[in-house]
């Protein structure tokens, strides 16, 4: 698993580092730069190529896909970390990018890898014709808004030491984290115009991924381990926040996570060998918090 993870992310920032090389030089590459190549597993682009292998979509195409994937996800964490959200001061072991730049450079940062993304999706050598690349840049605009990322930010904000439902909670998680995750469910599908009804429950799959992967997110702030989270930890009860953990306990966290695995093994099942792939990332996003 560690030998697959660790090949995609090295052909993601492979394309990233040839891309941006080829874009004009500015001030704010090197902060850009520095939020982008932080170290992260780039378990976005893991799911994306397992759903992708699916449907026999060009690993390649895969990877500039991915790589756009990943500069959405660079600009939402360097956000979330800035003084106004979560004033986190580490990320992934080393200072925020807000730390190290100033909090005007890092907005300004995240603002350019937002965009970039959608440099990327458009770009000639993705060798897919204009209609899916528009579609792709439709989907991944909505669940990187008010509808997905940018959403679910503020009611994470919202929701801080207030009672929140359970219904709820799980709303606000699938468009803070899952949205992202549908994305790269549901990229494969539109690349092979694959129909509405088939695209939803990949979509829906996505959510339930990314669902997973807060609430393991979650358990490794619970846990108070620092070393795997690569920032400070235990911050989420100090603040109040709306999590499963705060709602449920642990312990029913821990078999909620294992109930969406269970469930998500059920979805992908009528692809046989083709979804252990995929299954071996579901167990790897829950593990990683031991």
């Amino acid at each position: 698993m560690q030998k697959k993870l660790d090949k995609i992310a090295n052909d993601t920032n492979f394309f990233l580092k040839n891309f941006i090389k080829k874009q004009k030089k500015s001030d704010l590459i090197v902060a850009m730069k520095y939020g982008l190549f932080s170290g992260g597993k780039k378990i976005r682009s893991k799911i994306l190529v397992d759903v992708g292998s699916f449907f026999k979509i060009d690993y390649k195409s895969l990877i500039m896909i991915g790589s756009a994937v990943e500069c959405i996800h660079a600009y939402s964490l360097i956000h979330d970390d800035l003084p106004c959200m979560d004033n986190d001061k580490l990320r992934r072991g080393k200072p925020s990018t807000h730390i190290k730049f100033g909090e005007s450079t890092a907005v300004l940062a995240g603002n350019s890898l937002l965009t970039l993304a959608f440099e990327i999706l458009s770009y000639s050598g993705l060798k897919l014709n204009e209609k899916t690349k528009i579609n792709l840049i439709d989907k991944i605009s909505k669940y990187s808004g008010h509808l997905g990322i940018a959403g679910g930010q503020y009611l994470d904000l919202y929701y801080e030491k207030k009672k929140i439902s359970m219904n709820k909670i799980i709303e606000m998680e699938i468009k803070k984290t899952g949205k992202l995750f549908s994305f790269c469910c549901t990229a494969p599908l539109i690349i092979k115009k694959k129909n509405r009804l088939e695209i939803k429950k990949f979509e829906n799959i996505g959510e339930n991924i990314g669902l997973l992967f807060q609430v393991a997110d979650d358990i490794i702030d619970y846990q108070g381990n620092s070393f795997i989270a690569g920032k400070k930890t235990g911050k989420d009860a100090k603040k109040g926040k709306a999590t499963l953990i705060s709602l449920l306990g642990y312990k029913n966290t821990i078999k909620y996570a294992k109930y969406l695995i269970l469930k998500i093994n059920k979805q992908i099942k009528k692809y046989g060998s083709k979804s252990q792939n995929l299954s071996e990332t579901l167990d790897y996003i829950l593990y990683r918090s031991k």
